[in-house]
C-alpha cells in the first residue's frame, strides 16, 4: 500500500512494492541523497505534499517537482519540463520515446550537493512559471495522455522510465484504455492493474 505520510517515505520508502520498509529498499541506498535532495527543495519554500507515495513539491497550487529512487539511481522530475531552458544541460528523458527532458538523475549520494546551486535555480524558473500560471504549448505529435496516467508517470520513475520505453503503439494502447473509463478512480485502478505490464513491456491487451 502507497504511504501517504511524507516522512514514510524517508524512513521506509513508498509502499510499492516487497521491499517497502527493508534494507533493500531503494530510498535506504539513496538515504543521504534523498535527503539533501529535500532539503534543497525545501529551501525554496515549496509546499511538501505526497503524490502515488513520493514526495511532491508544490507552488501556486501547481506540482513543480516529485522525487523518486530505483535502485541504480535516484532523481528530480520536472512538471511542465517543456518550458525548462536547461542552461546547464542536467535534465535527461525518462526514456526513448520521451518528448521532452524532465529530470535530473543522480547516480551517487552526493549528486544533489554538487548540483545544488543549478538545481535551486531551476527551481525558482519552475516557480515562476507557475504563479505566472504558464503552460507549455501542446504537442500536437505527442499522445494526449489521460491526466492521471500523466501524474501516475511523474510519481512513479520506474513506471515512467518503462512507459516511456514502449512503442508508440503500445503507449497508446493504455491511453485508448483508459480513455474509455469515465470516472478518474476507474482511470487510477486500471493505472495501478496495469503498472506490472507495463514494466514487462506489453501493451494494454497484451498477456
Amino acid at each position: 500500500m502507497m504511504i501517504s505520510d511524507i516522512e514514510d517515505y524517508f524512513a521506509k520508502g513508498c509502499g510499492r512494492c516487497a521491499r517497502f520498509n527493508t534494507p533493500d529498499c531503494s530510498t535506504k541506498t539513496w538515504e543521504k541523497g534523498l535527503s539533501k535532495l529535500r532539503n534543497i527543495c525545501l529551501q525554496t519554500d515549496l509546499v511538501e505534499t505526497v503524490e502515488w507515495g513520493h514526495p511532491c513539491y508544490m507552488h501556486a497550487d501547481r506540482n513543480i517537482v516529485i522525487v523518486g529512487a530505483l535502485k541504480d539511481n535516484f532523481r528530480l522530475s520536472f512538471f511542465n519540463a517543456a518550458l525548462m531552458k536547461d542552461p546547464n544541460g542536467i535534465l535527461e528523458k525518462q526514456g526513448p520515446n520521451t518528448q521532452q527532458p524532465d529530470m535530473i538523475r543522480f547516480m551517487s549520494n552526493d549528486g544533489p550537493a554538487e548540483k545544488e546551486k543549478a538545481i535551486l535555480a531551476y527551481l525558482e524558473e519552475a516557480k515562476s512559471y507557475a504563479e505566472a500560471g504558464k503552460k507549455p504549448p501542446k504537442d500536437d505529435g505527442a499522445l494526449d495522455l489521460p491526466e492521471e496516467l500523466v501524474e501516475a508517470l511523474d510519481a512513479d520513475p520506474e513506471l515512467s522510465e518503462a512507459f516511456h520505453a514502449l512503442t508508440r503503439g503500445r503507449q497508446k494502447s493504455y491511453v485508448i484504455n483508459l480513455n474509455g473509463a469515465k470516472k478518474p478512480e476507474t482511470r487510477m485502478n486500471r493505472i495501478e492493474k496495469f503498472r506490472d505490464k507495463i514494466i514487462d513491456g506489453k501493451g494494454a491487451t497484451e498477456r
